[in-house]
Formats: structure tokens, sequence, C-alpha cells
């Protein structure tokens, strides 16, 4: 059982994927990503597809940024968000596909 053995070695990307799971797992953070996908998006526009207020979506991409799920980037007066590994990127395209209707 040689794959079983070469997963439970990566301990760290166990645990990594898990806090990754753990943090998008709320429904407003999942929206989050599904509105983000693939692409580098602003605060706002986030706020105006989500549909709630700026510092709850602010509070949601804080733990996305902590967890490593979403890197941050500013560019004058605003804050751009993306997903930061291409593994979490491929893991939120597949549940956009399922979830999200795209």
């Amino acid at each position: 059982m040689p794959i079983r053995t070469s997963i439970i070695d990566k301990q760290e990307h166990i645990e990594q994927a898990a806090r990754a799971l753990k943090s998008i797992s709320h429904p407003l953070r999942l929206k989050i990503l599904c509105v983000i996908g693939d692409q580098d998006i602003c605060v706002q526009e986030i706020v105006e597809a989500v549909g709630t207020s700026q510092s709850n979506i602010s509070q949601h991409l804080a733990i996305l940024r902590e967890k490593g799920v979403l890197l941050a980037r500013k560019d004058a007066n605003r804050v751009y968000y993306r997903v930061g590994d291409a593994r979490t990127l491929q893991l939120i395209g597949m549940m956009r596909e399922v979830f999200c209707g795209d």
C-alpha cells in the first residue's frame, strides 16, 4: 500500500488541506470563493456580488487570508484578493462546478 504511506508521510500537506477545508466550509466564505474563482477581485466587487456589508466581508476575507487560502495585494486605495494556492484553486473550481452553478 505505497499510496497510503506516501499520503500519510506528507503530514504538513494534510494539515494544510484540513485548514483550508475548515476555513472554506462557512457558507459565506464559500460564496466569496465562488465569486473570486480564478481572478483577482477587489473587496467592493465581492461586496456587490455577495450582497452583505463590507465589514462582514472583510472579516471573512481576513480568515481566508489567515488560513492561507487567499492572498491580497493593494493597488492605490483598493485591495484585491486571489486564491493563493493552485491546489486550492482546483478544489474551488470543482466546488464552483458542483455548488455554484458554473
